[in-house]
């Protein structure tokens, strides 16, 4: 039996909900499909932060380096630590020392799921570049508190940057319905972005199969809301990629129903997979928490290590759960009663 070792980082607030949840139901997968799953838990987060002053221990990424993936349940508390200190402490850097430079998160509506859209089934792959971009941390701030106080944020792309998640947003076209809609503003930013559509045209020549869109950032909200029955593969940079996920997770029925995948495509290190929800610390440890969107990352992480049938059984779990209703109810035990159920449903699932 093949043993896949997961590094389960809960982090804070409904992230340790709901990964307790995602486990129960990864090991009853593995169990029906003959996989067995070795997790180890780490205790980093801002608690853990609060207590040492650091996110992370200073070996993190070396603990973490030994592991086939990571799963992330949610990190953050700002009343006690700064965003940017727990982002910045945790989660950019495994993303980074990893190369996870693909951001993928799946938008559709769940059979059963009721969007705010009046509009035809969606099924929209956002793809965001996850490493560099608007979010690489170069810049600075010099002459603090002062009335000349200057505060840079340089964005940097680079070509092996932009083409590889260009070409990963081709590939995963080509295995889909085969059209790519590349996302930039390049009409006011005449550097980073006209270089950005140039690489896409490059690397556009060896997909000719791939049919392909070039739009802004502002159009393609409008879009997003108007038609998303018309579009396949989005691919776009991080801060644009991040925009538009968060509408995705809006169309799809909210962030209840929002997963994710940090991943570095060749599998030579270990790739993350987490909720997109938040730590959401008002309802933390109420058994309230929808476990789906966590479930669908544990499911992206099946897929992703190799076990695609479990994967397929999980989501197809999640949407029988769905189609009955369930995931949107509202007792006092959401987080148990929905991970009870597509338990059960996993046994049915073909």
């Amino acid at each position: 039996m093949t043993t896949y070792k997961i590094a389960l980082i809960p982090g804070d607030g409904i992230g340790l909900d709901v990964t307790d949840a995602t486990m129960e139901v990864l090991y009853k997968a593995g169990e029906r499909f003959g996989f067995d799953l070795e997790s180890e838990e780490f205790p980093w987060s801002c608690d853990y932060y609060l207590k040492n002053g650091v996110m992370m221990p200073e070996d993190g990424i070396a603990q973490l380096s030994k592991f086939d993936a990571i799963y992330l349940g949610a990190v953050g508390w700002p009343e006690t630590v700064p965003d940017a200190v727990s982002l910045h402490g945790l989660l950019l850097p495994i993303r980074k020392a990893f190369d996870q430079y693909a951001n993928i998160r799946p938008h559709r509506l769940l059979s059963g799921v009721e969007g705010p859209l009046k509009s035809e089934a969606f099924d929209i792959l956002c793809i965001r570049e996850n490493t560099e971009g608007e979010y690489s941390c170069a810049g600075g701030r010099v002459h603090q508190g002062r009335d000349n106080e200057v505060a840079t944020e340089v964005s940097v792309f680079t070509r092996k940057g932009v083409e590889r998640i260009i070409r990963f947003g081709f590939e995963q076209a080509r295995s889909r319905r085969n059209h790519l809609t590349s996302v930039t503003k390049s009409n006011a930013q005449k550097y980073s972005m006209v270089f950005w559509d140039e690489v896409t045209r490059e690397v556009a020549e060896d997909y000719p199969d791939v049919t392909v869109s070039h739009m802004h950032i502002d159009a393609m909200c409008a879009k997003m809301v108007m038609a998303p029955q018309s579009l396949d593969v989005v691919v776009a940079s991080n801060l644009f990629g991040d925009i538009l996920t968060d509408l995705g997770a809006a169309i799809q029925g909210g962030l209840g129903f929002a997963a994710s995948a940090n991943i570095c495509p060749d599998s030579s290190v270990p790739s993350m997979f987490e909720p997109v929800h938040g730590s959401a610390p008002d309802v933390a440890g109420k058994n309230i928490a929808n476990p789906i969107p966590a479930i669908w990352s544990g499911a992206m992480m099946l897929d992703h290590i190799g076990e695609k049938s479990a994967a397929d059984a999980v989501l197809a779990a999640i949407e029988m759960c769905t189609s009955r209703g369930i995931g949107s109810q509202h007792s006092q035990n959401v987080t148990e009663e929905i991970t009870a159920e597509i338990l059960v449903a996993i046994e049915e699932c073909v």
